[in-house]
Parts: structure tokens; sequence; C-alpha cells
């Protein structure tokens, strides 16, 4: 753009922004809702809750500052250990035989000959969008304490006697557990089965021409291959175990909170929040939690990363 001066000579203007600026603006305007949205749902909680754990509140009087006392409160509870406890417990029998049935599932749902595969896919990943109360509904049926139970009919079978589901240590973290498995085998098998997809048909060729059979194919290109798939899978496992509360809640009922059968961590905080109006050690227990969740996911996922990583000959 230009413009005259008084002698007549036409003189360029500055703009005031230039067009990679106004792109640089816009582009931050597209973005801006989501981190406004994030900030004021995601981050602020967190951070208020880090605030919390070192406050003595119930919600409704002033906080009052306590240091690292509600820390001592939580650490020093009987029954935190035992949610700690319930949690890894029922996150290593509902979690890792997901993973290893969900590759498994993947690699058969991926099989050429295979025939209503399409059907098979949306009947596996069907559990993943199911509501909760239908699965209340229907393990509730499956586990049942009566004698007449499916769970029970099948122990029957095999010589083994009644177990009481919802009241016994065991069978309320083996239902609870089987009830995990079940919710998010499909998920997980969709993930791979999307990473198998990506693997290209000639390794595949290649490894029957050189008489490979299906099991030497899966263990040494399926699985190599497949490795950032398992590594994003046991991440997301781990944490999820971590912060198990909707199975046991809603297996248990309105008993969950009094029993410390399969009392999570989780359910240990909200008893404290919204049970026992103590916010303070809540806070202070979802900030425990936060490092637990740390530490066992840095573990999972360096375990995985070095799955398959052949030693170097010195």
């Amino acid at each position: 753009m230009s413009i005259l001066n008084s002698k007549g000579q036409t003189v360029k203007s500055k703009r005031f922004l230039s067009e990679e600026k106004k792109d640089m603006i816009s582009g931050y305007l597209y973005v801006a809702p989501f981190f406004i949205i994030f900030g004021i749902i995601g981050l602020y909680p967190a951070v208020f809750s880090i605030y919390l754990a070192f406050q003595k509140w119930n919600g409704l009087s002033p906080m009052t500052f306590a240091g690292l006392d509600n820390f001592k409160v939580v650490l020093e509870d009987p029954l935190f250990w035992k949610s700690v406890y319930n949690t890894i417990i029922m996150g290593l029998m509902g979690t890792a035989p997901q993973l290893i049935v969900g590759i498994i599932l993947a690699f058969l749902l991926n099989l050429t000959f295979l025939r209503f595969r399409n059907f098979f896919r949306v009947t596996i990943f069907m559990p993943y969008i199911t509501s909760m109360v239908a699965v209340a509904l229907i393990f509730s049926v499956l586990f049942s304490n009566h004698e007449s139970s499916l769970a029970n009919y099948v122990l029957g079978l095999f010589g083994f006697d009644p177990v009481n589901w919802a009241t016994s240590e065991w069978g309320t973290k083996i239902a609870i557990s089987i009830m995990v498995f079940w919710r998010w085998v499909g998920y997980n098998t969709i993930i791979y089965l999307a990473g198998i997809q990506s693997i290209s048909n000639d390794l595949y060729e290649a490894a029957t021409i050189d008489g490979a059979n299906k099991f030497q194919q899966l263990l040494y290109i399926t699985m190599p291959l497949l490795k950032p798939f398992i590594i994003l899978t046991v991440f997301f496992s781990t944490v999820g175990a971590l912060q198990l509360f909707s199975e046991p809640t809603v297996f248990l009922g309105t008993g969950a909170f009094t029993r410390d059968e399969a009392m999570t961590v989780v359910m240990y905080l909200y008893r404290d929040a919204f049970k026992l109006q103590s916010f303070g050690t809540a806070s202070a227990t979802a900030v425990i939690l936060l490092f637990i969740i740390i530490i066992f996911s840095a573990i999972n996922t360096m375990f995985t990363s070095g799955l398959g990583r052949k030693r170097r000959r010195v």
C-alpha cells in the first residue's frame, strides 16, 4: 500500500501487521478455545487439588493450613494401603490378560480366510461402548451369590464349592477383574488390529515362502513391529488400572464404600471427599496416587520398550 507525501512523492506505508503475524495470530485464535477449556476444566482443578492437599477443609468452613498432616494421616491409615494392594492386584488380574488376549484376537481377526470378520470386529468392541448400568446387571446375575448363578454352576462342573462373589475377599476381586477384562479387551484388540494392518503383507508372504508358520509369524514379525502399539496400550492400561473406580462401585452397589474387599485408591479418596467431607486428605491421596501412577507407568513403559531388544556382543 502506498500514499503520496506533501511533495507529491509516492511513499510506501508500513503495515501494522505483516501477513505472517496475521497467520500466526489466526492460528492461536483457532487453538485458544481448547487451551481455555483445558485450563478451566483440567489444569485449574489439578493445581487446586495440590494446594488443597496441604489444607484442612470440609467444603464449607474456611481452610486452615495443615502442612504435611494430610499426607501423614493417609500414609498411616491401614485402609489406604489395603486400597493400594487391591488396586494393584485387580489391575494385574484384569489388565495383563487383556493385553495378551487382545494381541491374539487381533491376529485372528486379521486372517484373510476368516469369514464374517467385520461382524466379529464389531462384536468384540461392543463391551467398550456398553452402558455401565447394563454391565452391572449382567455381572450381578453372572456372579450372584446364589448356587444357581452361572459362575457357581461352572465351578460346580469342575467339583468346586459355590463362591460368595460379592462378599468374599478373592471372589470379589476375581469378579471385578473379569468385568474389567471383558469391558476393555475389545478396545485393545482394535488398537492392535490397526497396528497389524499397518504391517506390509510382503513380510508375511516372504515368511510363508521361507516356511514360517502362523505362530512364528506372530512371534518374529507381528510382535516386533507392533511394539509401539503395545507400549501405548500398556501405558493407558496402567493408568486406567490404577484409577479403577466404576467397576467395583457398580458391582458392589451401595456397600462399595463400607467394605475393604475391593476398595481401590480412587474409591478411598472419593470416600474421604464426598462421604467424610475431608477434602484435604482426599487431595493428599490424589497427589500420592499421581506419584504411584508415574512410577508404575515408567516401570511398565521401560519394561515394554526393552522387549525384543537384542543384547550387543562385546
